[in-house]
């Protein structure tokens, strides 16, 4: 987490052992939610990478930030664009009209998430971490800055992420929907120092919203075929 390695730590451990715990819960109940179960858990293994991320700039160990930071950036630039679209396509009932727009958006966030992730990993020194109100920044790294301006590239991003749970066909997935607009709007008015960050931390959180949402099966109440 953006505040010390210790909470970083911390939090990996309650939302791993979370996720795997829904995921056991969807496996058993309907595959079709395990998409969604297991994203506590990488939410879980993300803020495990930023722990390290910590411990880096703690001991001054560039080696230790670098992968410590790609692990913390391939969950946030190239796999939740990817992985949230994903996860409605999944869960959408089959004759949905709906349904091929999901997966057009999981294949357009591939890409993007590729065009995001893959050029910081092949030149190390766009990989920049900073520590800023004692929290970790990384808002200098964004490589699409040299194609688009930012506010472009955070627009898709969103869009990404919260226009398919917004139009998924269950009410309580659209609800899900609108904890990600308020953990964006929170973000956005009082954590621009280290926006990233912050924003994967009250995230990560809010997938315990998808917890709720699996262990009621609140899915069941709008498709009793598919869950009941």
């Amino acid at each position: 987490m953006c505040l010390s390695a210790q909470v970083s730590f911390a939090a990996s451990v309650f939302l791993v052992g979370g996720g795997t715990a829904i995921s056991i819960v969807a496996w058993r109940r309907n595959k079709r939610y395990l998409p969604l179960a297991l994203m506590p858990l990488f939410a879980g293994l993300q803020q495990f990478t930023e722990g390290f991320v910590w411990v880096g700039m703690n001991g001054n160990d560039p080696l230790t930030v670098l992968w410590g930071a790609m692990g913390f950036i391939f969950f946030t630039w190239f796999m939740w664009p990817i992985w949230v679209p994903f996860c409605v396509y999944v869960l959408e009932p089959d004759d949905s009209p709906r349904k091929r727009l999901f997966r057009l958006m999981a294949l357009i966030g591939l890409a993007f998430g590729l065009l995001l992730y893959i050029p910081h990993g092949l030149n190390s020194d766009m990989v920049v971490v900073e520590i800023n109100n004692q929290s970790l920044a990384y808002e200098r790294s964004m490589w699409l800055d040299f194609m688009m301006p930012r506010w472009l590239t955070n627009t898709i991003y969103v869009t990404l992420i919260t226009l398919p749970p917004a139009l998924s066909h269950y009410k309580h997935v659209r609800h899900f929907a609108l904890t990600l607009v308020a953990v964006i709007v929170v973000d956005i008015a009082f954590l621009q120092y280290a926006y990233i960050s912050f924003f994967c931390l009250l995230a990560g959180l809010a997938t315990l919203h998808l917890v709720y949402i699996i262990l009621t099966n609140k899915c069941a109440r709008e498709c009793p075929e598919l869950f009941a």
